[in-house]
């Protein structure tokens, strides 16, 4: 890892980002270069993620969660029950504002999932120690992007059907915010919803209530051109895509969350021996071992899967929603007045600016290797106590250390128990 970040020009204790996708299965660390923009580093492939897409609503439906959250170091649990952890502050302001419950969602090891994104062992001692050292540079706090799937124009079309696809758009924006500037956007809620990189018009202070209705705000003019070209340009594929029939992804999939291929072959590939401890090989991915407390993904029958997909459609008539108006004019416009199909936008703007350079300091923390796990001793499914099906850490053992001091909770916590 120490010689990927410097063959990326990136300062070893940089700010990071991270970007989930559930559909893909897929977490992204993003961290800062020596120019000071956001780039790619790495990208995991998650091990159990639970629910279906779309954002969780209440405790206990054993959603994990879609939006965009805040990491603090105080967030950081080197003694979680799965090895490593960390909150991510489910529920946020907007979550609160639209009065959903639910506590102890994590990014955590262990490879077991009940409202949480699980990693195996090794990938969680990765990631840490890049938050770890990210806080050791300075960042006060990394943002972690939870999206149902990667915000592309095909994607989107496929899931068009979908209940939750106002809910998509408002999180594409700032997707594709993001990926203009390759800067952290600036997250705010006014009236229920997501407000990225907001300025007044006047340039003066802007002041948001989570429940109340949005002042008068824009994109900073250096972004808003690029921002509306794109989304213009991802409407236009969109509704071409849906123009030419793309096939729909069921809303329900009956099977409560997923797992990444490369963990679906080794679950298969042990189930076809039993009593043998067999894994896959699959090329190129070196996502470390699963443990031994997986939960898979149950697989549905022929008559389940076509059960779903019967009731999807007598649920949901594309035609007579508000993404299927719109695809529809669109459609019926592509022509050369093609920009006018497109949502229009009151920012114009030219160039995406660089994000400010962090400021370097003096050392890369190591990743602590896994601890192995206790012999003879089970662990639990979720962090939580049994009672909250969706928790994921055990609020006795998510406590902080005592020490204050964050340099200190590292020195002294005792990796992996």
């Amino acid at each position: 890892m120490v010689a990927e970040i410097e063959r990326k020009n990136m300062p070893k204790d940089s700010p990071i980002l991270v970007r989930v996708y559930k559909e893909e299965s897929e977490l992204e660390v993003w961290k800062q270069d020596a120019e000071g923009r956001y780039a790619h580093l790495k990208t995991y492939p998650i091990c159990r993620w639970s629910g279906e897409l779309g954002p969780k609503v209440k405790q206990g439906d054993r959603q994990a969660p879609e939006g965009f959250y805040t990491i603090t170091p105080a967030q950081m649990n080197p003694n979680s029950n799965y090895y490593l952890s960390f909150n991510l502050g489910f529920p946020n302001a907007y979550d609160k504002a639209n009065d959903r419950s639910g506590a102890f969602l994590m990014v955590h090891g262990d490879c077991s999932s009940a409202g949480c994104y699980a990693m195996t062992d090794e990938q969680m001692g990765e990631i840490f120690a890049l938050g770890r050292d990210s806080f050791f540079g300075g960042q006060k706090a990394f943002q972690v992007q939870a999206f149902p799937f990667r915000m592309t124009a095909v994607n989107m079309a496929k899931h068009r059907n979908s209940p939750h696809m106002a809910f998509w758009r408002m999180l594409k924006q700032g997707s594709d915010v993001f990926e203009v500037t390759r800067h952290e956007p600036k997250v705010d809620v006014c009236d229920k919803r997501y407000v990225f990189d907001a300025v007044a018009p006047n340039g003066g202070p802007l002041n948001f209530s989570p429940r109340a209705a949005c002042p008068a705000h824009q994109l900073p003019k250096e972004i808003a051109a690029a921002v509306k070209e794109k989304e213009a340009a991802d409407d236009r594929k969109m509704a071409e895509h849906v123009q030419r029939g793309v096939q729909t992804v069921a809303v329900r999939t009956g099977t409560d969350g997923g797992m990444h291929p490369v963990f679906l072959a080794r679950v298969r590939g042990k189930a076809q021996f039993e009593g043998q401890s067999y894994h896959q090989k699959v090329a190129g991915a070196q996502p470390g071992d699963m443990g031994n407390n997986v939960n898979p993904p149950r697989e549905l029958s022929p008559e389940e899967a076509a059960a779903l997909r019967a009731a999807d459609a007598s649920a949901v008539d594309p035609a007579d929603t508000t993404w299927g108006r719109l695809t529809a004019s669109v459609s019926r416009m592509l022509s050369p007045r093609q920009e006018e199909a497109a949502p229009a936008s009151t920012q114009v703007a030219t160039a995406a600016p660089a994000a400010p350079k962090s400021k370097p300091a003096p050392r890369l923390a190591q990743a602590p290797k896994p601890a192995p796990k206790a012999d003879g001793k089970s662990q639990q499914v979720a962090e939580a106590p049994p009672a909250q099906a969706d928790a994921s850490a055990n609020t006795a053992t998510q406590a902080p250390a005592p020490s204050n001091v964050f340099e200190n909770r590292w020195s002294t916590a005792g990796f992996g128990r």
